[in-house]
């Protein structure tokens, strides 16, 4: 009331302004929002609650991490909500069993979070979703396809076809790959794609080497495959691997991209500066942030949104990839 007064609106008005803006004049929602910092407004969440029956929180579980993809979904779902008005709680898990999971949704709820979203990029979180709260509204990002939840995902296999296929087209014989973890869905995805490229050009896959996505990892492997002269183009499933690969292959007088092309994925924003700067596949995290949300608005609606949403990745190509070199006689 204080603010409509201020302002010279009705409170109508300025209910319109805090939860609808776009319907609401811009010289009008000018006013009232210049009154709300003169008196410094603040919504009464509790009261706000009693009147609509949501808490306006939405709730979050992840896998405690500091790895690019995973924390910048995180990222990209909270400023989602956030621009909606939406404030949002994190459950941060060391993992994503079902037990750990279920104790995650649990705190969520106690908080009367109005839906969930889960972050669920490892194979061991399917049986968590599958024993989730059936009144609780919730979507999965990075999930397998199995689950009862709608999922929302980069198209992991085709962006790792597309860098597979870049690859060959420069005239390499084969294509290497340096992998993820083997629980982590998102590296089983991108060995597919690039195995299925693969076969379909007819070539014979070499056998796949798996790190732990740090730079080090890349770095033990990347000194195995410069000490193999067939090696000619290494594909790495993310570009943190990708700079210790780059890092080995120098220190073996590999030269990258005149003796061994190399390509990474997540486009980091370091890998633009990378020596040489890295070819990548780009992921949208903010695409994905802005689906799962809308998703969970769906859910929470009592509409059953669509059962899988899969993300475009982007072949971003720098100066790491290069003519295959020519054979030697």
């Amino acid at each position: 009331m204080d603010v409509a007064v201020l302002a010279g609106v009705s409170t109508m008005t300025v209910s319109r302004v805090l939860n609808s803006p776009d319907l609401v004049r811009a010289e009008t929602r000018a006013r009232v929002l210049a009154a709300v910092r003169e008196l410094d407004y603040r919504p009464n969440q509790a009261a706000r609650q009693l009147v609509t029956g949501r808490s306006g929180v939405l709730g979050v579980v992840s896998i405690d991490t500091t790895l690019y993809g995973p924390a910048t979904t995180l990222y990209c779902i909270e400023q989602a909500a956030r621009h909606a008005g939406y404030n949002v709680s994190i459950a941060s898990l060391s993992s994503l069993s079902r037990r750990s999971m279920e104790e995650g949704v649990q705190r969520l709820r106690t908080q009367a979070v109005d839906g969930v979203i889960i972050v669920a990029p490892h194979e061991s979180a399917a049986d968590g979703l599958r024993h989730l709260p059936p009144e609780m509204p919730v979507v999965a990002v990075d999930a397998g396809d199995d689950i009862p939840v709608p999922v929302v995902k980069v198209d992991q296999a085709t962006g790792a076809a597309r860098v597979t296929r870049h690859l060959l087209s420069l005239g390499h014989r084969s294509v290497w790959h340096v992998a993820g973890p083997a629980d982590w869905l998102d590296a089983n995805d991108r060995i597919a794609g690039w195995r299925g490229v693969l076969q379909a050009a007819g070539r014979e896959a070499p056998d796949v080497l798996r790190g732990d996505w740090s730079s080090r990892s890349g770095y033990q492997l990347g000194r195995r495959l410069a000490g193999d002269p067939e090696v000619s183009a290494v594909f790495v499933a993310n570009d943190q691997m990708a700079l210790g690969v780059l890092r080995a292959l120098r220190e073996a007088g590999r030269r990258v991209p005149e003796d061994v092309s190399v390509a990474g994925f997540d486009d980091i924003p370091e890998s633009a500066y990378f020596w040489p700067p890295l070819t990548t596949v780009r992921q949208d995290f903010r695409e994905v942030g802005r689906y799962a949300f809308h998703m969970l608005l769906d859910r929470m609606a009592g509409t059953e949104p669509e059962r899988r949403r899969l993300v475009e990745p982007e072949l971003v190509v720098r100066e790491s990839t290069g003519a295959a070199p020519t054979p030697t006689t």
